[in-house]
């Protein structure tokens, strides 16, 4: 009894010393609002022997009756910094220029958007669905770029094309283009490897690859959503940078003739795989069962690459396509 009669003695203390403390008359009082209640003073009279101190108001609010113009609002500066990266390249095949960037799409668009967004002129549209890019360049001339996956798994390409706007056509201006791709291709330097974001709005860019494999009658085929002039080059460049010996090449039928060799791609001869050989490619003679067509077909607006062996070995020419499709850019 009590320890009941104590407990409830110090609840009652408990409240009257909130009370005593924090209340409007404690020792502590609340005084959050009190500035609801505050009158505006009289500003002080200094002394004439004073001066008025010299203090630069640096966020002062204009009366808008007071402006006679209307004010351009300056764009942010580039937010990336500036470090330089091999995997920017500004690419051409006779008039036709792109750039290449190792990068998906996805990460190509926010980048893409940004330098124009921080340049001197107007974004009128952009969509990254099919991503394109609308800017107002002058008052005869806008300018169109489009972001596109590239013939490279987790590549992208990026196109820029001058049009008039009377006649809403593509001009041809190579000069002029190739001297704002090499500014664009210098922003994407500067930025890209410093730069980890991605457009969600974008990720269907990822999935429009230029180059799938599918197979017709039992073998293999890579598709290139390309023109043929642009697939030799690519093919070509391919066949470089896989290693595979070109013999000879037919370009009015679309053809090149090639060695290539699992084993020796094993190092087990040094010759495509890189082992240790004093021998060079060009003195070694393969068999027949080594020699190959690769074959380059326009059907549709689009290229087939198909290839075929000399001696019918039908799992090499799957692994020489593949050897190909990997180096593709």
């Amino acid at each position: 009894m009590i320890k009941k009669h104590l407990i409830f003695v110090l609840f009652l203390f408990f409240l009257t010393s909130c009370s005593i403390f924090g209340g409007p008359d404690g020792y502590f009082p609340d005084k959050k609002y009190d500035f609801l209640e505050e009158e505006i003073e009289e500003e002080i009279a200094l002394p004439g022997s004073l001066d008025s101190p010299n203090a630069e108001n640096h966020y002062p609010v204009l009366n808008l009756e007071d402006i006679d113009t209307i004010l351009e609002v300056p764009k942010p500066r580039q937010i990336f910094a500036s470090s330089g990266d091999s995997s920017v390249q500004l690419r051409r095949l006779g008039e036709l220029m792109w750039i290449y960037i190792e990068t998906l799409p996805s990460t190509s668009w926010p980048i893409s958007k940004n330098y124009w967004d921080t340049s001197v002129y107007e974004v009128t549209n952009a969509d990254p669905i099919i991503g394109e890019i609308e800017v107002d360049y002058n008052a005869d001339t806008k300018l169109i770029m489009k972001v596109e996956h590239g013939i490279k798994e987790a590549s992208s390409e990026i196109f820029l094309y001058q049009v008039n706007k009377v006649t809403d056509k593509i001009e041809s201006n190579p000069e002029f283009i190739q001297s704002e791709m090499e500014k664009i291709v210098e922003y994407f330097a500067s930025s890209i490897t410093n730069f980890s974001g991605t457009s969600l709005a974008a990720q269907n860019l990822n999935e429009m690859k230029k180059a799938n494999i599918f197979t017709e009658d039992g073998k293999t085929v890579i598709a290139l959503d390309l023109n043929f002039d642009r697939a030799w080059s690519s093919v070509s460049r391919a066949l470089v940078a896989a290693n595979i010996v070109t013999n000879d090449r037919d370009r009015n039928n679309g053809i090149f003739y090639v060695s290539y060799s699992q084993e020796e791609e094993r190092g087990l001869f040094g010759l495509f795989g890189g082992g240790s050989t004093n021998v060079s490619a060009d003195e070694i003679i393969l068999g027949e069962e080594f020699q190959f067509q690769i074959t380059i077909t326009e059907e549709n607006n689009k290229t087939f690459v198909r290839a075929s062996s000399k001696s019918g070995n039908i799992e090499e020419s799957e692994q020489l396509l593949s050897k190909i499709n990997e180096s593709l850019s």
